[in-house]
């Protein structure tokens, strides 16, 4: 485990991608359908049992939400966006998100990669292939957190993870996949590397 990540602190929220600070920095952006363990794992990376929020209530993380990794180092940051999908919020305001998701993710400069949620249980979502199309087209890594691993038992879940890196290989050539459940801390030290590699540890 890399030490440094438990030092992520909430930095701001934002409504606006140009509320963000200047596109000069390093980001790595989270992104997931409402209910898949976005917050969770953000907080298992970090190893702080709250810093980002949690709910039982679907689409909770209605902002742009910024963390930094070092109060020393002012140039990289975790990004939680909104999660898509089951979020029980007026039509407005979802697609207020999906305007500026799509701004993030094809205008900003600064962004490293993207951490995307699934669920093991369930296939993607329309939105997690959509995710996938905008890192491919733009020459980003996504790498894919398949969370709640804990939920199969050792050998369904890795069938799993094997069927779904061979599904997605055949439309994606620039992602990685894994195990990841924060209850049991499952496949944490595999976040941190790639986390390492594309903040430049």
């Amino acid at each position: 485990m890399n030490p440094v990540y438990q030092k992520t602190f909430f930095l701001k929220s934002a409504n606006l991608i140009s509320q963000l600070p200047p596109d000069v920095s390093i980001e790595v952006a989270f992104v997931g359908r409402s209910n898949s363990g976005k917050s969770s794992a953000i907080n298992a990376i970090t190893n702080q049992s709250s810093l980002a929020r949690t709910s039982k209530t679907p689409g909770r993380t209605q902002l742009i939400n910024l963390f930094q990794i070092d109060p020393r180092d002012e140039s990289r940051f975790i990004v939680d966006l909104p999660g898509y999908g089951y979020a029980k919020v007026p039509q407005k305001i979802k697609k207020h998100w999906e305007t500026e998701l799509a701004n993030y993710l094809t205008l900003r400069q600064s962004l490293r990669g993207v951490f995307i949620m699934m669920d093991i249980r369930h296939d993607p979502s329309e939105y997690d292939m959509q995710m996938l199309h905008w890192c491919n087209s733009r020459g980003l890594e996504a790498h894919i957190l398949l969370t709640k691993c804990d939920k199969l038992k050792r050998g369904p879940g890795i069938n799993a993870l094997q069927k779904m890196r061979a599904e997605l290989a055949k439309q994606f050539d620039q992602f990685s996949i894994q195990l990841f459940s924060s209850t049991k801390r499952i496949g944490i030290d595999e976040a941190h590397g790639k986390l390492d590699e594309w903040f430049q540890f």
